[in-house]
Formats: structure tokens, sequence, C-alpha cells
């Protein structure tokens, strides 16, 4: 017999919000929504979170979470190979271009939330440093010239790509992320010219 696992409200809060903030947008949600589709109430909801606010920063250290495990489980399956982790990265990203038309969280998170006092920046702004430090990390050990430039090209052409998909036709991917990184890779492998 299968044994059924509930999950606890603050999971079920946290899991719905992210789902509805990722399909309507970090505004477009209210609390009264996200408690009723928890399957709880607005005093639970209050209970785990003081604010909308905070539930907002809840949800996207969840997502920035996710995106370690991303890095860890490319690390695991190629060790000591920052070539194969790199290109797998590519992969990756490629494959959520592809599969999602929403984008980042954190990316729509920072366009939305204007307010740049918003608790949710900071963690945004650590998140996206990480992520360029880890693939610079990548970049530097499988050899290219410059792999600071090209980390930070590889996040802002991926950061591109992620707004082209959201703006461009929802069918099917807008640009071909995965041929236009690898470019600007093999770029980077060559010695510069004096």
């Amino acid at each position: 017999m299968k044994e059924c696992v509930v999950a606890r409200p603050r999971d079920r809060i946290v899991g719905t919000a992210r789902s509805l903030f990722h399909k309507l947008g970090f505004r477009g949600v209210g609390v009264d929504t996200i408690a009723e589709e928890a399957g709880t109430n607005k005093m639970t909801l209050y209970r785990h979170f003081d604010s909308k606010d905070d539930l907002i920063v809840e949800c996207l250290r969840s997502a920035a979470m996710e995106a370690r495990k991303f890095w860890l489980d490319i690390e695991a399956k190629h060790p000591n190979d920052r070539r194969a982790q790199l290109d797998a990265w590519i992969g990756l990203a490629a494959q959520a271009l592809a599969s999602d038309c929403r984008g980042c969280d954190l990316t729509n998170a920072a366009v939305e939330l204007t307010d740049t006092d918003h608790p949710a920046h900071r963690v945004i702004e650590e998140f996206k440093a990480e992520h360029r430090n880890w693939l610079a990390t990548v970049c530097a050990g499988a050899g290219v010239v410059r792999a600071e430039l090209l980390a930070s090209t590889l996040t802002t052409l991926l950061e591109g790509a992620r707004v082209a998909r959201q703006s461009a036709a929802r069918q099917s991917p807008s640009v071909d992320f995965a041929a236009m990184a690898a470019a600007v890779v093999e770029s980077f492998r060559r010695k510069p010219s004096r």
C-alpha cells in the first residue's frame, strides 16, 4: 500500500505561491487566492509569513535553492571536467528556455517589483551574482580566456533569451540559445589578437 504524504501548510503555501506567481506574476496574485489554492486560509498564511512580501522572498529563495541543485547535479555528473560542466549548463539552459515561456522567477520579480527597497531585490542580486560567479569558475576551468567576461556574456545572453522567449511566439523558442552560447564559448577559446 502506498503511503500518502501530505505537505505541511507552509510548504503548500510556498509551492502554490511559486506556481501562481510564475503563471500570473507577483502583483497579479493576492493572498486570498494563494490561501484558497493551497487549501488553507489567510490566517494560516499569515501565521507563516508576516506579509505577502515575506512570502515572495521565500518563494525566490526556494527558486534559488532549486537552481543551486542543478549546478550541483552538473558537477556530480561531470566531476573534474569543467568543459563538460559548461556544455551541460548550456544544454540545461536551452531546455529550460524551450520548456517554459515564463522565464526566470527571479528575473521576473526584479522587473515586476519596482520598489528598489523591496526585500526581494537583495535575494535576487545575491543569487544572480552567485550564479555568475559559479559560471565564471566553470569557464575558468574549461580553459577559456577571460572567463569572467565569458560568464557575464553567457548570463546576459540567457537573460536576453528569456525575454525574447516571453515576447515572441509561445509555441517555440525565439532564439537558438544553445547554438549562440556554443559560438560565444568557442570565440573565447581563441587567444585574443594583439
